[in-house]
Protein backbone atom coordinates (compact mmCIF):
# COMPACT_ATOMS: atom_id res chain seq x y z
CA UNK A 1 0.00 0.00 0.00
CA UNK A 2 3.17 2.15 0.30
CA UNK A 3 3.00 2.15 -3.47
CA UNK A 4 -0.31 3.82 -3.66
CA UNK A 5 -0.48 7.34 -5.10
CA UNK A 6 -1.11 9.70 -1.78
CA UNK A 7 -0.20 12.84 -2.18
CA UNK A 8 1.68 14.48 0.31
CA UNK A 9 1.67 17.87 2.33
CA UNK A 10 4.96 18.83 3.15
CA UNK A 11 6.61 21.78 5.72
CA UNK A 12 10.40 22.22 6.20
CA UNK A 13 11.20 18.95 7.28
CA UNK A 14 8.09 17.50 8.52
CA UNK A 15 6.10 15.10 6.03
CA UNK A 16 2.52 14.52 6.36
CA UNK A 17 0.41 11.86 4.19
CA UNK A 18 -2.79 13.67 3.27
CA UNK A 19 -4.56 10.11 3.67
CA UNK A 20 -3.68 7.07 5.94
CA UNK A 21 -4.96 3.58 5.03
CA UNK A 22 -6.66 1.39 7.57
CA UNK A 23 -5.99 -2.39 7.27
CA UNK A 24 -8.25 -3.95 9.60
CA UNK A 25 -9.26 -7.10 9.18
CA UNK A 26 -7.30 -9.05 5.91
CA UNK A 27 -7.70 -12.34 4.29
CA UNK A 28 -10.41 -13.06 6.38
CA UNK A 29 -13.02 -14.82 4.50
CA UNK A 30 -16.70 -13.68 5.53
CA UNK A 31 -15.04 -10.93 7.70
CA UNK A 32 -17.84 -8.77 6.97
CA UNK A 33 -19.94 -10.57 9.12
CA UNK A 34 -17.81 -9.76 12.53
CA UNK A 35 -18.65 -5.76 11.53
CA UNK A 36 -22.09 -6.25 11.23
CA UNK A 37 -21.27 -8.20 15.02
CA UNK A 38 -19.72 -5.08 15.80
CA UNK A 39 -22.87 -3.07 14.65
CA UNK A 40 -25.51 -4.57 16.78
CA UNK A 41 -23.19 -4.40 19.70
CA UNK A 42 -23.22 -0.45 18.79
CA UNK A 43 -27.07 -0.57 18.92
CA UNK A 44 -26.93 -2.45 22.31
CA UNK A 45 -25.02 -0.28 23.73
CA UNK A 46 -26.13 2.69 22.89
CA UNK A 47 -30.02 2.12 23.68
CA UNK A 48 -28.91 0.20 27.49
CA UNK A 49 -26.32 3.08 28.39
CA UNK A 50 -29.12 5.62 27.17
CA UNK A 51 -31.36 4.36 29.65
CA UNK A 52 -29.04 4.67 32.18
CA UNK A 53 -28.37 8.16 31.75
CA UNK A 54 -32.38 8.81 31.46
CA UNK A 55 -33.04 6.49 34.96
CA UNK A 56 -30.46 8.22 36.75
CA UNK A 57 -31.58 12.22 35.27
CA UNK A 58 -35.19 11.42 35.65
CA UNK A 59 -35.70 10.19 38.93
CA UNK A 60 -34.54 12.09 42.08
CA UNK A 61 -33.58 9.24 44.39
CA UNK A 62 -30.90 8.24 42.14
CA UNK A 63 -29.45 11.68 42.49
CA UNK A 64 -26.68 10.69 44.78
CA UNK A 65 -22.66 10.23 44.79
CA UNK A 66 -22.47 6.57 43.30
CA UNK A 67 -24.99 7.25 40.70
CA UNK A 68 -22.86 10.31 39.31
CA UNK A 69 -20.09 7.91 38.83
CA UNK A 70 -22.41 5.68 37.07
CA UNK A 71 -23.58 8.62 34.90
CA UNK A 72 -20.60 9.77 33.93
CA UNK A 73 -19.58 6.08 32.73
CA UNK A 74 -22.22 5.88 30.64
CA UNK A 75 -21.21 9.06 28.78
CA UNK A 76 -17.80 7.65 28.49
CA UNK A 77 -19.23 3.78 27.63
CA UNK A 78 -21.51 6.07 24.66
CA UNK A 79 -19.05 8.11 23.84
CA UNK A 80 -16.12 5.51 23.10
CA UNK A 81 -18.61 3.96 21.37
CA UNK A 82 -19.41 6.26 18.61
CA UNK A 83 -15.91 7.04 18.25
CA UNK A 84 -14.83 3.38 17.48
CA UNK A 85 -18.00 1.66 15.32
CA UNK A 86 -19.56 3.80 13.05
CA UNK A 87 -16.17 4.78 11.58
CA UNK A 88 -15.17 0.93 11.58
CA UNK A 89 -18.53 0.43 9.95
CA UNK A 90 -17.78 3.29 7.09
CA UNK A 91 -14.49 2.13 6.81
CA UNK A 92 -14.56 -1.80 6.11
CA UNK A 93 -18.32 -2.14 6.07
CA UNK A 94 -18.21 -0.35 2.79
CA UNK A 95 -14.69 -0.24 1.79
CA UNK A 96 -13.40 3.32 2.70
CA UNK A 97 -10.15 2.51 4.60
CA UNK A 98 -8.73 5.67 3.92
CA UNK A 99 -8.94 8.28 6.44
CA UNK A 100 -7.52 11.96 6.53
CA UNK A 101 -4.58 12.98 8.47
CA UNK A 102 -6.97 15.24 10.16
CA UNK A 103 -9.72 13.19 10.95
CA UNK A 104 -7.27 10.13 12.07
CA UNK A 105 -6.28 12.49 14.52
CA UNK A 106 -9.11 13.55 15.83
CA UNK A 107 -10.17 9.42 15.70
CA UNK A 108 -6.92 8.64 18.24
CA UNK A 109 -8.07 11.54 20.51
CA UNK A 110 -11.86 10.93 20.97
CA UNK A 111 -11.03 6.78 21.25
CA UNK A 112 -8.54 7.25 24.03
CA UNK A 113 -9.98 10.55 25.38
CA UNK A 114 -13.50 7.97 26.20
CA UNK A 115 -11.58 5.29 27.28
CA UNK A 116 -9.55 7.31 30.30
CA UNK A 117 -12.66 8.67 31.20
CA UNK A 118 -13.63 4.92 31.83
CA UNK A 119 -10.87 3.94 33.56
CA UNK A 120 -10.45 6.58 36.04
CA UNK A 121 -14.21 6.57 36.45
CA UNK A 122 -14.04 3.14 37.96
CA UNK A 123 -11.23 4.42 39.94
CA UNK A 124 -13.57 6.86 41.82
CA UNK A 125 -16.52 4.32 41.94
CA UNK A 126 -13.75 2.51 43.57
CA UNK A 127 -13.33 4.77 46.25
CA UNK A 128 -16.82 5.68 47.06
CA UNK A 129 -16.85 2.32 47.50
CA UNK A 130 -13.72 2.38 49.89
CA UNK A 131 -15.27 5.39 51.98
CA UNK A 132 -18.46 4.09 52.11
CA UNK A 133 -17.17 1.12 54.10
CA UNK A 134 -14.00 1.61 55.57
CA UNK A 135 -15.51 5.05 56.61
CA UNK A 136 -18.97 4.67 56.75
CA UNK A 137 -19.22 7.45 59.62
CA UNK A 138 -17.44 10.18 57.54
CA UNK A 139 -18.94 9.32 54.11
CA UNK A 140 -21.30 11.79 53.42
CA UNK A 141 -18.96 14.50 54.69
CA UNK A 142 -15.76 13.14 52.10
CA UNK A 143 -18.37 11.88 49.28
CA UNK A 144 -21.00 14.06 48.23
CA UNK A 145 -22.96 15.34 45.24
CA UNK A 146 -20.85 18.52 45.79
CA UNK A 147 -17.69 16.83 45.55
CA UNK A 148 -18.70 14.31 42.54
CA UNK A 149 -20.25 17.46 40.51
CA UNK A 150 -16.73 19.09 40.96
CA UNK A 151 -14.15 16.13 40.51
CA UNK A 152 -15.67 14.36 37.21
CA UNK A 153 -15.47 18.10 35.60
CA UNK A 154 -11.78 18.24 36.71
CA UNK A 155 -11.39 15.12 35.20
CA UNK A 156 -12.55 15.55 31.75
CA UNK A 157 -10.42 18.26 31.40
CA UNK A 158 -7.62 16.73 32.99
CA UNK A 159 -7.91 13.92 30.19
CA UNK A 160 -8.68 15.79 27.52
CA UNK A 161 -5.33 18.10 28.04
CA UNK A 162 -3.32 14.98 28.33
CA UNK A 163 -4.88 12.46 25.57
CA UNK A 164 -4.49 15.91 23.36
CA UNK A 165 -0.98 16.69 23.91
CA UNK A 166 -0.19 12.85 23.22
CA UNK A 167 -2.08 12.86 19.61
CA UNK A 168 -0.75 16.79 18.93
CA UNK A 169 3.34 15.27 19.20
CA UNK A 170 1.84 12.89 16.36
CA UNK A 171 2.58 16.06 14.21
CA UNK A 172 6.37 16.33 15.06
CA UNK A 173 6.45 13.21 12.87
CA UNK A 174 7.47 12.72 9.09
CA UNK A 175 5.05 9.76 7.76
CA UNK A 176 7.17 8.94 4.73
CA UNK A 177 7.53 5.43 4.34
CA UNK A 178 4.51 4.30 4.72
CA UNK A 179 0.86 5.04 5.18
CA UNK A 180 -0.70 2.12 6.37
CA UNK A 181 -2.44 1.65 9.71
CA UNK A 182 -1.85 -1.89 10.95
CA UNK A 183 -5.06 -1.63 12.98
CA UNK A 184 -8.92 -0.85 12.95
CA UNK A 185 -8.94 2.34 13.57
CA UNK A 186 -6.08 5.42 13.80
CA UNK A 187 -4.06 3.67 17.32
CA UNK A 188 -1.16 5.61 19.01
CA UNK A 189 0.91 2.80 18.28
CA UNK A 190 1.02 2.10 14.92
CA UNK A 191 0.92 5.49 14.07
CA UNK A 192 3.65 6.54 15.28
CA UNK A 193 5.33 3.22 14.86
CA UNK A 194 5.01 4.51 10.65
CA UNK A 195 7.55 8.05 11.08
CA UNK A 196 11.21 8.07 9.63
CA UNK A 197 12.18 10.26 11.98
CA UNK A 198 12.94 9.63 15.93
CA UNK A 199 9.68 8.36 17.75
CA UNK A 200 11.10 7.84 20.94
CA UNK A 201 9.18 10.82 22.66
CA UNK A 202 5.72 9.65 21.17
CA UNK A 203 6.95 6.06 22.36
CA UNK A 204 7.18 7.34 26.11
CA UNK A 205 4.06 9.58 26.11
CA UNK A 206 2.75 6.34 25.04
CA UNK A 207 4.32 4.52 27.85
CA UNK A 208 3.20 7.27 30.17
CA UNK A 209 -0.96 7.36 29.10
CA UNK A 210 -0.74 3.36 29.48
CA UNK A 211 0.49 3.62 32.61
CA UNK A 212 -1.48 5.98 33.77
CA UNK A 213 -5.42 4.79 32.85
CA UNK A 214 -4.43 1.09 32.79
CA UNK A 215 -1.92 -0.08 35.42
CA UNK A 216 -2.18 3.10 38.45
CA UNK A 217 -6.04 3.04 38.14
CA UNK A 218 -5.73 -0.98 38.36
CA UNK A 219 -3.01 -1.35 41.16
CA UNK A 220 -4.94 1.66 43.17
CA UNK A 221 -8.35 -0.39 43.03
CA UNK A 222 -6.83 -3.51 43.97
CA UNK A 223 -5.62 -1.50 47.01
CA UNK A 224 -8.71 -0.18 47.42
CA UNK A 225 -10.25 -3.68 47.54
CA UNK A 226 -7.43 -4.61 49.87
CA UNK A 227 -8.35 -2.40 52.12
CA UNK A 228 -12.24 -2.66 52.28
CA UNK A 229 -11.68 -6.77 52.79
CA UNK A 230 -10.04 -5.86 55.77
CA UNK A 231 -12.37 -3.71 57.25
CA UNK A 232 -15.01 -6.22 56.55
CA UNK A 233 -12.82 -8.92 58.18
CA UNK A 234 -13.52 -7.10 61.50
CA UNK A 235 -17.28 -7.13 61.32
CA UNK A 236 -18.39 -10.40 63.33
CA UNK A 237 -21.40 -10.52 61.74
CA UNK A 238 -21.57 -12.51 57.98
CA UNK A 239 -25.23 -10.96 57.61
CA UNK A 240 -23.38 -7.33 57.79
CA UNK A 241 -20.49 -8.72 55.72
CA UNK A 242 -22.64 -9.84 52.91
CA UNK A 243 -24.40 -6.88 52.83
CA UNK A 244 -21.97 -4.89 52.90
CA UNK A 245 -20.02 -7.01 49.85
CA UNK A 246 -23.07 -6.73 47.95
CA UNK A 247 -22.65 -3.05 47.29
CA UNK A 248 -19.40 -4.06 45.50
CA UNK A 249 -20.31 -6.58 43.26
CA UNK A 250 -21.69 -4.49 40.55
CA UNK A 251 -18.31 -2.43 40.42
CA UNK A 252 -16.00 -5.42 40.79
CA UNK A 253 -18.04 -6.97 37.38
CA UNK A 254 -17.40 -3.82 35.92
CA UNK A 255 -13.50 -3.64 37.23
CA UNK A 256 -13.02 -7.06 35.59
CA UNK A 257 -14.56 -6.64 32.61
CA UNK A 258 -12.94 -3.30 31.36
CA UNK A 259 -9.45 -4.12 32.60
CA UNK A 260 -8.85 -8.19 32.13
CA UNK A 261 -9.32 -8.38 28.35
CA UNK A 262 -7.04 -5.14 27.79
CA UNK A 263 -4.22 -6.53 30.09
CA UNK A 264 -4.76 -9.93 28.64
CA UNK A 265 -4.61 -8.66 25.06
CA UNK A 266 -1.06 -6.61 25.99
CA UNK A 267 0.47 -9.73 27.39
CA UNK A 268 -0.58 -11.47 24.72
CA UNK A 269 1.04 -9.25 22.10
CA UNK A 270 3.88 -9.20 24.21
CA UNK A 271 4.57 -13.00 24.64
CA UNK A 272 2.72 -14.55 21.85
CA UNK A 273 3.52 -11.90 18.62
CA UNK A 274 -0.16 -12.21 17.94
CA UNK A 275 -1.10 -11.59 14.14
CA UNK A 276 -2.28 -8.47 12.72
CA UNK A 277 -5.54 -10.15 12.29
CA UNK A 278 -6.07 -12.09 16.00
CA UNK A 279 -4.68 -8.12 17.59
CA UNK A 280 -7.72 -6.22 15.70
CA UNK A 281 -10.27 -8.74 16.87
CA UNK A 282 -8.87 -9.21 20.58
CA UNK A 283 -8.09 -5.32 21.07
CA UNK A 284 -11.86 -4.59 19.05
CA UNK A 285 -13.72 -6.52 21.38
CA UNK A 286 -12.10 -5.47 24.42
CA UNK A 287 -13.08 -2.00 23.78
CA UNK A 288 -16.53 -2.53 22.33
CA UNK A 289 -17.82 -5.29 24.65
CA UNK A 290 -17.25 -3.95 28.18
CA UNK A 291 -19.55 -0.22 27.28
CA UNK A 292 -22.33 -2.66 26.01
CA UNK A 293 -21.97 -4.80 29.39
CA UNK A 294 -21.80 -2.25 32.01
CA UNK A 295 -25.73 -0.98 31.63
CA UNK A 296 -26.54 -4.86 31.75
CA UNK A 297 -24.71 -5.35 35.23
CA UNK A 298 -26.24 -1.87 36.64
CA UNK A 299 -29.56 -2.97 35.71
CA UNK A 300 -29.19 -7.13 37.22
CA UNK A 301 -27.02 -5.84 40.21
CA UNK A 302 -28.36 -2.52 41.50
CA UNK A 303 -31.55 -2.66 43.77
CA UNK A 304 -32.54 1.00 42.90
CA UNK A 305 -32.33 0.66 39.53
CA UNK A 306 -34.60 -2.77 39.68
CA UNK A 307 -37.07 -1.48 41.80
CA UNK A 308 -37.54 1.96 39.79
CA UNK A 309 -37.57 -0.02 36.32
CA UNK A 310 -40.77 -2.14 38.03
CA UNK A 311 -42.13 0.69 39.41
CA UNK A 312 -42.60 2.39 35.53
CA UNK A 313 -43.24 -1.28 34.32
CA UNK A 314 -46.08 -1.19 36.82
CA UNK A 315 -47.51 2.12 36.02
CA UNK A 316 -47.40 1.35 32.69
CA UNK A 317 -49.66 -1.89 32.66
CA UNK A 318 -51.93 -0.60 35.12
CA UNK A 319 -53.72 1.33 32.76
CA UNK A 320 -54.07 -1.73 30.17
CA UNK A 321 -55.30 -3.55 33.15
CA UNK A 322 -57.85 -1.11 34.02
CA UNK A 323 -58.78 -1.06 30.68
CA UNK A 324 -59.26 -4.67 30.48
CA UNK A 325 -61.79 -4.70 33.52
CA UNK A 326 -63.51 -2.35 32.25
Amino acid sequence: MSSVNVSFSQNISIVHPQYFFIIGLSGIPHSTYYYIFLFMIYFVTIFGNSVVLLIIALHRSLHSPKYIGVFNLALADIGETNALIPNMMRTFLFDSQYISYNACLANMFFVFFFSSLQSVTLLVLAYDRFIAICLPLRYHAIVNNTSMVLVFPAIWAFNSSIVALMVSLITRLSICESNVIQSYFCDHGPVFRLACNDYNLNRSVGFVITSLYLIAPLVIIFLSYLGIFLALSRITSWERRLKALKTCVSHLLLVGIYFFPICFTYLAQLLLALTSNARVISTSLAYVVPPMLNPIIYVLNTAEIKILLRKMLDNRSSPIRDNISK
